[in-house]
């Protein structure tokens, strides 16, 4: 499908603002009409989201304050990638960080953009399933909690406001749909090494 009619192009572009890991900038772009306007957006490295299955049925979350917000959030484990890291490596790696688990099996789902107005931030979904339970690891300055929760529980929550993190309302989706079989994942299992053992 051809979709070049709706397409803007980049006339100049202006770095506003150079964070440790964002970045502001301030586009000229030339639209379909031949007029001129400017975008404003963040650039991000990307990330990554897991949604961590135990062997009950029951699912992996956190909680954890987000300081833009100002609340605790309930999530999945989630966690930017680091230049020219692999999203599945980087996938593991914040699973074990935040909450000890290693998987033996793992379904990459998709992919996600979590503001498409104002970031280039794609979010990597996996699946992992087969957890053993191990020691956190988390980063200086982390703070968190790990508990879990039947898938149902989750949805009620994500119906009841109480959950609100993008990237959870949008894995519950997946979630469900994975559960009722509609969605299929193309499970796949980790040798000992891949999984850090």
């Amino acid at each position: 499908m051809d979709h070049s009619h709706l397409k803007e192009q980049a006339q100049r572009s202006e770095l506003l603002f150079e964070g440790r890991f964002l970045h502001a900038r301030r586009d000229e772009v030339r639209l379909p009409d031949g007029s001129v306007s400017t975008r404003e957006y963040v650039v991000h490295p990307g990330a990554v989201v897991v949604i961590p299955l135990l062997d009950d049925g029951r699912v992996v979350l956190e909680r954890q304050y987000r300081y833009p917000v100002g609340q605790v959030m309930v999530e999945f484990p989630a966690g930017k990638l680091d230049a020219g890291e692999d999203p599945f490596v980087c996938g593991q790696r914040e699973l074990i960080e935040e909450t000890g688990y290693r998987a033996r099996e793992w379904a990459y789902a998709g992919r996600m953009h979590l503001a498409v107005a104002y970031s280039t931030e794609v979010i990597h979904i996996y699946f992992a399933r087969g957890l053993e339970a191990g020691e956190r690891k988390l980063d200086a300055g982390e703070f968190l909690d790990v508990f879990s929760a039947e898938p149902q529980q989750l949805l009620d929550w994500c119906r009841d406001g109480t959950v609100t993190d993008a990237k959870t309302l949008s894995c519950a989706l997946w979630l469900q749909n994975a559960i009722a079989g509609g969605w299929a994942l193309p499970w796949r299992p980790v040798a000992a090494e891949a999984a850090g053992r």
